[in-house]
């Protein structure tokens, strides 16, 4: 499959041959898989301690003539601490227990959890490929909900890359086409627990994935986008391409990645 390419101004170059990787069938069962376990492996383990609840004597002897117990007083068996006592009369308080006054919790969760998942790298590979099929067809871009410039899919030359100015950029993202990508937000359900964007009355869409081939001057220029991300070519992954198990993401390459996809048989 051949796409063009185009300068800043958007003018055509030419026409370039993308790599096979771009011809892989869509697979959407293994885009969601690969996609899953990025998104559990990101998940940081968390838990109680395995001593909550349970730093405190408790024990309260059923048995007949024990010094410290309860038989034969009426109470049930719950586990007690004593607060104090005078002789064989002691004043006791429910502990350790769930149902208790700081007792351990019956079932929290635990630190020890393994959350780490595995996936074979042939599948990974199979499914970011499947991935950037799903981003060069305007079909399921466009059912992801993204604002399609015209003349999509196409590659921009290396000039993007080297931009140093976050309003140049964003100007040549708008004579790209993309100027509604960077402007769209959608009213939102206000909720607690959701940092900055707490109490805010829009939320950004995700936008475009920019592909360049190296580290470079855009990476800074455009990071304060909304939406905007800029990812090394061989740093991509399901995630970035089909964001929640969706795939069909809009995507802007460069022409020195798409290059450096086939000279290095990447994801392959």
């Amino acid at each position: 499959m051949n796409l063009e390419q185009y300068n800043l101004e958007k003018n055509s170059e030419g026409k370039i041959e993308l790599p096979s990787q771009f011809n892989e069938p869509i697979s959407l069962n293994l885009i969601a898989r690969s996609v899953i376990t990025l998104q559990l492996n990101k998940r940081q383990p968390y838990g109680a301690s395995p001593e909550a609840g349970t730093r405190v004597s408790a024990q309260v002897s059923r048995r007949r003539r024990a010094y410290r117990g309860s038989y034969g007083r009426g109470i049930s068996r719950v586990p007690r601490k004593v607060l104090s006592r005078s002789g064989r009369q002691f004043f006791w308080q429910g502990a350790l227990a769930p149902g208790t006054v700081k007792g351990r919790r019956a079932h929290p969760p635990k630190a020890s959890t393994q959350l780490f998942k595995k996936i074979n790298k042939k599948e990974n590979n199979k499914a970011i490929r499947s991935a950037l099929s799903a981003a060069i067809a305007k079909d399921f871009v466009k059912k992801r909900g993204h604002i399609l410039p015209e003349g999509y899919p196409f590659v921009v030359n290396d000039s993007l890359a080297s931009i140093e100015k976050t309003k140049i950029a964003k100007q040549a993202l708008e004579k790209l086409g993309f100027a509604p990508e960077l402007k769209r937000t959608t009213k939102k359900t206000v909720r607690a627990g959701r940092g900055k964007t707490r109490g805010r009355k829009y939320n950004r869409k995700i936008g475009p994935l920019i592909v360049v081939a190296e580290h470079c001057a855009l990476q800074k220029s455009a990071a304060n986008m909304p939406g905007v991300e800029i990812v090394l070519v061989n740093k991509l992954n399901a995630e970035l391409l089909a964001p929640g198990t969706v795939p069909g993401r809009m995507i802007l390459f460069t022409s020195s990645a798409i290059n450096k996809i086939k000279n290095e048989k990447l994801f392959m």
